[in-house]
């Protein structure tokens, strides 16, 4: 282990990381006990029960920068405000 070079260089900066020592890298199933897994549970956005489609659309500008305004989550709420739309004009 002493041949190994260290990950950060006389600047106090992390080195790249050879093809090599990339190929030793292995996912946390791998690395990580079982049960440690299954208490750390699954990562990542819980998945929706509402599913969406995905379309392309053009909009004014003047509609998509006022939603964009509202910050983030702006295509949710656009999306409730067609819901909101459809509902009250009793569309399809």
């Amino acid at each position: 282990m002493a041949s190994r070079k260290p990950l950060i260089d006389e600047d106090g900066e992390v080195r790249e990381l050879t093809a090599e020592e990339l190929a030793k890298f292995r996912s946390a199933t791998e690395a990580l006990p079982p049960s440690l897994i299954k208490k750390l549970g699954v990562r990542g956005r819980p998945k929706s029960t509402v599913t969406k489609e995905r379309i392309t659309i053009r909009l004014s500008r003047e509609v998509v920068e006022t939603f964009r305004a509202t910050g983030e989550g702006w295509q949710t709420r656009m999306d409730e405000a067609l819901r909101e739309y459809v509902k009250e004009h009793r569309l399809g």
